[in-house]
């Protein structure tokens, strides 16, 4: 790793910059994509693909204060039972104009908590999704697991309705932490709901843990990294927690003066990466880990890794569907993104009309630098020989921005003929990295910490 000094000056400590799950970025999306975008670009898929689907569930149980999500509480089964039904209204809206053939290499039920439907209306959910198009060979259907919010009988319907793989929110075990950022979720909670996801031959299992958090030490954390250890996941994702309460005002409720400086906060990754590694999980992109034969670590080592909302992904599909309030939808042509709050996506579907209400509708130049940024996140290396071949540039034209960025970054980087590779030194600062190949602003809605 580049010295402690180096990495400040560069500005690892005090930037930030945008996750880089899409290009551009969301706060970018404007409303110039309509409804009737949004239905030529399905119109256009060609016939017999195979494409992503994500259902989204914005309904919560307790709003958990460290999530940036647009969730919504509710005590109640009654809004959830109703927005199912919005769902299966628009799932048959997509059939009408969905091309023949068509079949889903990857389902991902989101939120929210999509384990908070009830039986009946999982296996309600799960039958109308399969009536908009069948599984492909090799598909995989996600969905994730508030273990604080699941019983046997849920998973029954889930694991009959073809889900695969299961993902966890652990965040962090300690008491102390899960208190101050409202999710209290035990290791024996957490244990009982994995147990209960393998007794149904569910062998692929994610999980999601945080550093950054209030209150967290480097013993903290690696004493959380070890439970979850125990648990054998397959894959995990090691997020930096970013504290934006100017957009997500529940953060508000957590004390400021608990978190971790920067500085800290690289240690506690380090911390947490040096267990993975140990314990001989590949490193993948920046945030990432899993068993060596799960498929993000052959992407990894083939270089097919992608980059998607959800984050790194195997996912080869180049349409993913999104389905639900907020949900944003990427095609060839641009992304679009159906209406945020649930009562006017739901007003929307009622008049018999897609909800998009903004979006992006993609330039040749967006794809040359969001394909750059995804190289950069997702291999450490930009590929001269593709952009070359695919983009319609010179070689002169991409060395050009090769020198161009290393030069912002003193030379750290490696220019080499045919590529620019980030070295494993320098890694830290490859969300950085990625925003020199950034054409657009920083959102003044502002972005997480670069660490």
């Amino acid at each position: 790793m580049a010295d402690r000094t180096q990495l400040s000056r560069l500005g690892l400590f005090d930037a930030k910059v945008p996750r880089y799950t899409s290009y551009p970025t969301s706060p970018h999306f404007k409303n110039d994509v309509t409804p009737g975008d949004f239905r030529n670009w399905i119109e256009a898929i060609p016939e017999g693909s195979e494409i992503s689907l994500y259902l989204h569930v914005p309904f919560c149980r307790r709003l958990c204060w460290f999530c940036a999500c647009r969730t919504q509480g509710t005590s109640s089964d009654a809004p959830v039972t109703a927005y199912v039904e919005t769902l299966k209204d628009e799932l048959a809206m997509l059939k009408r104009h969905l091309p023949r053939g068509v079949r889903l290499s990857r389902l991902h039920w989101g939120g929210g908590t999509p384990t908070l439907l009830s039986p009946d209306n999982m296996r309600d959910l799960s039958a109308t999704v399969r009536e908009v198009a069948d599984f492909a060979d090799h598909y995989e259907f996600s969905v994730e697991i508030d273990p604080n919010e699941i019983d046997e009988a849920r998973l029954d319907a889930l694991f009959q309705g073809g889900m695969n793989r299961a993902s966890i929110g652990v965040q962090d075990f300690d008491p102390e932490i899960q208190k101050t950022i409202g999710r209290e979720q035990s290791f024996e909670i957490t244990k009982r709901a994995v147990d209960m996801i393998r007794d149904r031959g569910i062998q692929s299992l994610n999980a999601d843990i945080l550093y950054g958090l209030p209150h967290q030490t480097q013993e903290k954390i690696v004493d959380s990294v070890q439970k979850l250890l125990s648990l054998s996941p397959d894959r995990v994702a090691l997020y930096g927690y970013a504290h934006v309460p100017w957009m997500a005002k529940r953060q508000q409720l957590i004390p400021s003066d608990a978190l971790p400086r920067p500085d800290d906060r690289l240690d506690l990754f380090e911390a947490a990466r040096k267990l993975f590694v140990w314990d001989n999980y590949q490193e993948i992109g920046i945030d990432h880990f899993a068993v060596k034969d799960d498929g993000l670590s052959i992407a990894a080592r083939n270089g097919t890794l992608r980059r998607n909302f959800q984050g790194y992904t195997d996912d080869q599909a180049e349409v993913l569907i999104g389905i639900g309030a907020s949900s944003i939808s990427r095609f060839p042509q641009g992304y679009a993104q159906n209406a945020p709050a649930t009562s006017v996506h739901t007003k929307a579907i009622r008049a018999n009309a897609f909800s998009t209400v903004r979006g992006h509708a993609f330039t040749a130049e967006d794809k040359l630098r969001g394909r750059m940024i995804e190289m950069v996140m997702c291999d450490f290396r930009v590929d001269l020989p593709e952009l070359v071949r695919d983009h319609g540039v010179t070689e002169a034209e991409v060395q050009a921005i090769f020198k161009r960025v290393n030069s912002e970054f003193e030379n750290l980087l490696a220019v080499e003929e045919d590529c620019l590779y980030v070295p494993v030194e320098a890694r830290p600062l490859t969300r950085l990295i990625a925003r020199s190949f950034d054409a657009y602003e920083l959102s003044k809605a502002g972005h997480s910490s670069a660490i």
